[in-house]
């Protein structure tokens, strides 16, 4: 379903982002009125006050499959009772809406804690013993999928953007010659702890379906790998927990290295979508770049 909003030379901005909410809730009959923005990333994220929704907007049309691949994983998921965000049944969707597909799920009701990398690893293991029903058609893992895209418009100087481009072809020649261990099946393709809620039941809660594919587990552990080894954004302990519950360390496969510059790569590019937004956001895109111009230097680089 599509419908026309007003269009905007801002790009895709919180501003921007809010406008395209208005007319999804318009052509759907929601009441946007008090509606709070939670996340401005790869996708805008919004709370509306009027429902227990959170509506979820694309940055352009070029990801309208991926919507809809979002709302049919889930479906399966809830077939499958597997514990993971809910898509709301009652709305057609994905709506195209000014060439953003907006996507509408049940708000998730958080607790007071946040799932442990143990918790992880276990949610992980779960999802990769699952097995796709026929029907259910997914991708293969696509790590370079967005990155022109994210070179190509971001606002950051010529010389990142010829830097970046370079890179790219680097990692993708890399990328040919590795050799994996493990079967293939159901991946979840950006497996963070941030994208595991714990709702006030205690439950813990997968989110976020965009990555979602058919391939090797190796790519849902190689982000929490290169979180611990690389950026150190966990304790030792916290990573012992994440491998105890999964039953693996990437860290010992050969082609750790390899996922490792592929991860950094991917974390640069999606932040540097933003780097408009606020000083915060673009020193972080600084602290990157940097690291990415030098292999061997330690990381300082904070979430975001």
């Amino acid at each position: 379903m599509a419908v026309d909003a007003a269009r905007t030379d801002e790009g895709f901005t919180s501003a921007g982002a809010a406008r395209v909410l208005r007319a999804a809730c318009r052509a759907t009959g929601l009441d946007d009125r008090g509606a709070e923005l939670i996340r401005l990333g790869e996708n805008a994220l919004f709370r509306l006050a009027s429902v227990p929704l959170v509506v979820r907007i694309a940055r352009g049309k070029e990801w309208l499959s991926t919507a809809r691949k979002e709302v049919a994983v889930a479906r399966w998921l809830a077939a499958e009772e597997f514990s993971a965000a809910r898509v709301v049944e009652e709305v057609e969707q994905p709506l195209l809406i000014d060439g953003h597909p907006v996507t509408f799920w049940h708000l998730i009701a958080e607790g007071d804690r946040k799932a442990t990398y143990g918790e992880l690893g276990s949610i992980l293991r779960d999802l990769h013993a699952l097995t796709l029903p026929a029907g259910l058609e997914l991708p293969s893992f696509d790590p370079f999928g967005k990155q022109e895209l994210r070179i190509d418009r971001a606002a950051i100087p010529e010389d990142d953007r010829a830097f970046l481009r370079k890179r790219r072809r680097e990692l993708q020649d890399r990328y040919s010659e590795l050799r994996f261990e493990s079967l293939m099946g159901p991946v979840h393709g950006d497996a963070h702890v941030q994208n595991l809620m714990v709702d006030d039941r205690g439950r813990v809660i997968l989110i976020d379906f965009e990555a979602f594919c058919f391939d090797h587990p190796e790519w849902d552990l190689m982000v929490t790998a290169v979180e611990h080894h690389s950026l150190g954004w966990q304790t030792d302990a916290q990573y012992a927990d994440f491998v105890a519950a999964y039953g693996r360390d990437l860290y010992d496969w050969p082609g750790y290295e390899t996922l490792r510059g592929m991860q950094e790569f991917g974390m640069t590019t999606w932040l540097m979508q933003n780097v408009r937004e606020n000083e915060e956001t673009a020193a972080e895109y600084r602290r990157r770049i940097a690291g990415l111009r030098n292999d061997q230097a330690p990381r300082d680089w904070r979430p975001s």
